[in-house]
């Protein structure tokens, strides 16, 4: 059976349609979207979809019922008409600067009075020149106009760093929006999509009547394919990647799942995978970081640096009212807003009452806590992953007093500074060590069924269960009795490498010198 063609990096309807690319027949979610209400906002993560679900929206009202040959519109839909379309998308360009958004909208809304026998202008009216435009199509055609912006707020989040530049853009785009609710009357359909919520009053001053259906059960799948998709629509591609890195089918499926999928956008969301990773890792066959890769925006790093937020909770989930994470962006007190509508934490569960967030996959929680570490330890991206590589491959090759040495080299070597100098910090870099060295062992962990250890590292032939003590009257006897007391062995008894033969079981009792801002003294026993 031939493998399916993917297209990457490519967010447009018609061409993935007319060269027989493969796509998640999300039709059936575009009808009911058009023929249920006249105003939409949904905010997804970056790479999610979203482009494409607007250009999908675009040919519909065009008219363009050729590409819909095989799907479920093609059912649906038993009356195509072509409707004037206003699309504009603020996705791939750059705001660092007021002229940068003139610049946008001046070529599109000239191109648009050029189509409708207006004399463009270079004026900044941006609302007054949108309004007769709309008039203009309608009047033309005799038919009501479609509205569709992809990633509204693209020049408020490049504008993040500089609040200034930020409250002059948001009055020039709230200039833009500012007609479309008065010409409700002759609108067919008005659609926005973003990353990020910012309120409102900030830029939807006139169009309150907004239907938000980010977090709406029944749209939660509409960008993004579920884990029935994969499964149901992907299998020759899921046992040519499981062939090609010596995996069974389930084991790719697994792969695939640890790695990829655990988004939720709603109470009772689906499964959904990154559709960005999941088509690069199945075209290429080979398990990678492909949507952390792109890039992760640096305001969300140093926001959890300026508010000296603790990652571990991401790690296991925390639980969180829907006002602590579905918030107007620009009102957030903490960065947990901006780091869930950017796709890094997601619902993990919702019990009635309360949600569970958390980090969504592997990609992801690896990838930002990496994205991390040169704000809690070494500023060098380089001299971090490079004591990585020696702790793990020590650990992997049991030599735990090395391993040991390398990160009493490596934390004493960390700049100090009245920043960080409490013993949070150090919990932190400890916790991001651990976490970090999952790529290079069998796993890391810190919780067992009878307790909560500091780190658990698994590599192939050994399992080391570590205690630390920051508390300067502590020993390392008292960790040693720790572990034990705790049970923190228990759970790895069983543990066998590839051969059959059981797992060797260490024991590391470690004390931390808060004067010297390093590991102090260890000790290594074996169970």
């Amino acid at each position: 059976m031939a493998l399916k063609r993917f297209p990457i990096g490519v967010q447009d309807f018609a061409r993935i349609r007319e060269d027989d690319m493969y796509y998640v027949d999300k039709t059936d979610l575009v009808y009911k979207l058009t023929h249920t209400d006249l105003y939409y906002f949904l905010s997804r993560p970056r790479r999610f979809g979203k482009s494409l679900l607007v250009s999908t929206l675009q040919y519909y009202f065009e008219g363009r019922k050729d590409l819909f040959s095989g799907l479920a519109m093609e059912k649906l839909e038993t009356e195509w008409k072509k409707y004037p379309v206003f699309k504009l998308s603020f996705a791939g360009n750059k705001f660092i600067t007021e002229e940068d958004l003139a610049d946008t909208l001046n070529l599109k809304l000239g191109e648009w009075e050029r189509q409708y026998g207006l004399e463009p202008s270079d004026k900044s009216a941006w609302g007054v020149r949108f309004e007769l435009l709309i008039k203009a199509a309608h009047e033309s055609t005799g038919m009501p106009p479609v509205v569709l912006v992809d990633e509204y707020d693209a020049p408020l989040l490049d504008s993040m760093e500089n609040p200034e530049l930020q409250l002059t853009l948001k009055n020039e785009m709230r200039k833009l929006f500012s007609p479309l609710k008065d010409l409700g009357g002759i609108l067919r359909f008005v659609f926005l999509t973003g990353i990020s919520k910012f309120s409102q009053l900030s830029i939807f001053s006139e169009l309150n009547n907004l239907n938000v259906i980010t977090m709406d059960d029944e749209y939660a799948a509409i960008c993004g394919i579920t884990k029935e998709e994969v499964l149901t629509q992907m299998q020759p591609e899921i046992q040519a990647l499981a062939d090609k890195n010596g995996l069974t089918y389930d084991g790719a499926c697994e792969a695939l799942t640890r790695q990829y999928d655990g988004y939720h956008f709603s109470k009772n969301s689906p499964d959904i995978f990154n559709p960005f990773s999941l088509i690069n890792a199945l075209s290429k066959r080979e398990l990678a970081n492909y949507w952390f890769a792109t890039g992760t925006p640096t305001i969300l790093t140093r926001l959890m640096r300026k508010y000296k937020v603790d990652p571990t909770p991401f790690d296991t989930g925390f639980e969180a009212t829907l006002d602590m994470f579905d918030a107007p962006t620009e009102t957030a007190k903490n960065p947990i807003p901006m780091l869930y509508q950017s796709g890094y934490l997601t619902i993990k569960g919702f019990d009635g009452f309360a949600y569970t967030i958390g980090f969504p996959n592997e990609e992801v929680r690896l990838g930002f806590l990496k994205a991390l570490m040169p704000y809690y330890a070494m500023d060098d991206v380089v001299d971090n992953d490079m004591f990585m590589l020696r702790f793990t491959k020590a650990l992997r090759e049991g030599k735990i007093d090395d391993a040991m040495t390398h990160i009493r080299a490596f934390m004493s070597g960390i700049p100090y500074n009245a920043e960080r100098k409490d013993e949070a910090h150090y919990k932190t870099v400890l916790f991001l060590i651990f976490k970090l060295c999952t790529p290079y062992v069998v796993r890391t962990e810190e919780c067992s069924a009878a307790g909560r250890a500091d780190a658990v590292v698994e590599t192939a032939n050994a399992v080391y269960v570590f205690e630390f003590k920051l508390d300067s009257s502590a020993t390392v006897d008292d960790a040693l009795r720790q572990i034990d007391d705790k049970g923190y062995l228990i759970p790895y008894s069983a543990t066998t490498a590839k051969d059959g033969s059981p797992k060797k079981l260490f024991k590391i009792g470690v004390t931390f010198d808060l004067e010297k801002r390093t590991i102090g003294e260890w000790k290594i026993v074996e169970a």
